[in-house]
């Protein structure tokens, strides 16, 4: 048996999340399939993390245990042929120790979101982009991004099906700037609430348009109630980027 790392990028639009559902197609039964299709064996993969429906990845990381004698780039090669024509591609494959465990050994977890603020609507970005209009104050949202940097309790920005034991959570960074075509909004930390993302950047959102201040956003994260969230964003122009191991 050997336990393989899988790199995976993935275009989230046709996928019920990352997570095996009963209700729709996923990531993990996708890569699963085929790893069935290439071995005959039933196996598992396990992620860094776990993307709702519509988020996207440009470097989520896994892993998969094979009985089967494989080289990491003949089981990369098999996987990529398999799965498609589904938007998932596996972008590097190695082999780990059996201890080795890419959600339990994974010590942060880093995310990009993607805003386009214009007018006009988006003929390439549609799906993998949040269009917001008129363009929004970048310096703004920045100073306000700042206020939630840090050890907090986001209960304000965490969803309601949340499984996580607690909402205290570090907020390692949160970045936001301006790029070609857009605005980029970076977030590390160890680990995130459930639409802790989303939320953080509907907030910032508004104040991009005016619509709230700084002092806004620490009001939603000092008042730890769901109710007091201003704008939830859609998984559009969410991606995970990176998961960081020792």
């Amino acid at each position: 048996m050997t336990r393989f790392r899988l790199t995976v990028e993935y275009d989230g639009r046709p996928f019920m999340g990352w997570q095996r559902q009963a209700h729709g197609p996923s990531v993990q039964e996708t890569i699963e399939r085929a790893a069935h299709l290439i071995t005959g064996e039933e196996a598992a993969v396990h992620a860094a993390g776990r993307t709702d429906a519509g988020v996207h990845a440009m470097g989520m990381v896994a892993h998969i245990e094979i009985e089967k004698t494989l080289t990491p780039f003949r089981l990369m090669e098999a996987l990529n042929a398999r799965m498609r024509p589904a938007p998932v591609a596996i972008l590097a494959c190695e082999a780990v120790p059996d201890d080795w465990h890419a959600r339990f050994s994974c010590i942060g977890r880093r995310y990009i979101y993607r805003i386009v603020d214009r007018r006009a609507p988006l003929a390439l970005d549609e799906g993998k982009a949040w269009r917001v209009a008129p363009p929004l104050d970048v310096e703004a949202m920045h100073e306000a991004a700042q206020r939630l940097v840090g050890l907090h309790d986001f209960t304000t920005f965490r969803s309601a099906h949340c499984q996580s034991a607690s909402p205290v959570k570090t907020l390692d960074r949160l970045d936001v700037r301006r790029v070609s075509g857009g605005i980029e909004i970076e977030a590390a930390a160890r680990s995130f609430l459930h639409h802790q993302v989303r939320s953080m950047v509907g907030c910032l959102a508004l104040v991009g348009q005016g619509k709230w201040t700084p002092d806004d956003v620490s009001a939603a994260l000092e008042a730890k109630d769901r109710g007091e969230l201003g704008l939830n964003a859609p998984p559009d122009g969410l991606y995970f980027v990176e998961a960081v191991y020792p």
